[in-house]
């Protein structure tokens, strides 16, 4: 009987710490998919009021402050935290998520929207999930189900559909090279998500974001003095400070202060698929505008994209794969 007891005690422990360790896990995911959440809401936003910026301040000159402030920010936040040693090899990796994530996407991404619509770049969003779900194969081995595919193509016909059905709520002035850089400015950020996947589950996000940050600024220096130096801050105006002002932090320092905390707790492609979200946003500031309506195909195509996230989430990982056959 004191042996049946001392089993039965032990089996329930073992349920209560396997409980336990889901209840955390899954915390850890929650809090994942809400700071993807935000920074895609940021990001979504920041389609259409980087757009006004750019017509006050060059693409180069509105890169340089972006790099500049987000360097300023996680540096001195930094100062208030336990410094982390990074080793050389790990630099070299932010040297190339910097190069990646930041210079190329951004700069890319910049260059493209000044030279094609905001609907176009939208669209052109929507292909990320499919270039991190390559890139994740080909570098982490993450497997590519049946699943998965469906999830990033149910996903993406509802980004589309919603565009598509919202054009009129975007400045429609496209050109194909800007297309080009804003497709290439996708490629960088999904490399970017890959390769720096491993880095996020070593350090803080902040120790992250101010090497690269840092990075970024040494890179961009060279090419950016000049476009920096002719801004004219005096004579930008109220409206124009508050856009660059949502640029820098809120479409900048937060939104990148976010993605290492979601890489801490989600996969390379589950984060991808949140691109999906920016139309959502998009469509939602053109309600909030008055510039757009919410109609059930809207409604919709949201409920598309939101299927499509939850579909990849629920796929299996590279680790699931691996414990599944270390069962069989």
């Amino acid at each position: 009987m004191e042996f049946a007891f001392v089993e039965s005690s032990e089996i329930i422990r073992n349920f209560g710490l396997r409980f336990q360790k889901i209840g955390m896990n899954h915390t850890k995911q929650y809090q994942g998919h809400i700071a993807l959440l935000c920074s895609s809401v940021f990001f979504g936003l920041n389609f259409v009021i980087s757009k006004e910026v750019l017509l006050v301040i060059s693409p180069v000159g509105l890169n340089a402050l972006r790099f500049l402030a987000g360097a300023a920010a996680f540096w001195l936040i930094s100062l208030f935290l336990k410094s982390e040693k990074v080793s050389g090899r790990d630099l070299l990796i932010l040297l190339g998520g910097s190069a990646l994530g930041l210079m190329l996407n951004q700069i890319l991404f910049v260059q493209g929207l000044s030279r094609t619509s905001a609907i176009n770049a939208s669209i052109i969003s929507t292909t990320v999930p499919m270039l991190t779900m390559i890139f994740s194969a080909m570098i982490l081995k993450e497997p590519i189900s049946w699943m998965k595919i469906l999830g990033v193509i149910i996903g993406g016909m509802g980004a589309i559909f919603l565009i598509l059905n919202s054009i009129h709520s975007f400045d429609k002035e496209s050109s194909l090279i800007g297309d080009l850089l804003c497709l290439a400015s996708c490629a960088a950020y999904s490399s970017f998500l890959v390769i720096t996947k491993p880095i996020s589950q070593r350090y803080s996000p902040v120790t992250v974001m101010k090497w690269m940050f840092l990075f970024a600024v040494v890179l961009i220096i060279p090419f950016s003095i000049n476009s920096v130096t002719i801004i004219d801050f005096a004579d930008l105006g109220t409206q124009n400070w508050l856009s660059l002002g949502f640029v820098l932090i809120f479409a900048t320092i937060i939104p990148y202060f976010l993605i290492p905390v979601a890489q801490k707790r989600l996969r390379p492609t589950t984060q991808a698929m949140y691109n999906y979200v920016l139309p959502i946003v998009a469509t939602a500031l053109a309600v909030i505008t008055g510039t757009g309506t919410l109609t059930v195909t809207k409604v919709i195509a949201c409920v598309l994209v939101f299927i499509g996230v939850y579909i990849v989430t629920r796929s299996n990982s590279g680790a699931d794969v691996e414990a599944a056959n270390t069962n069989l």
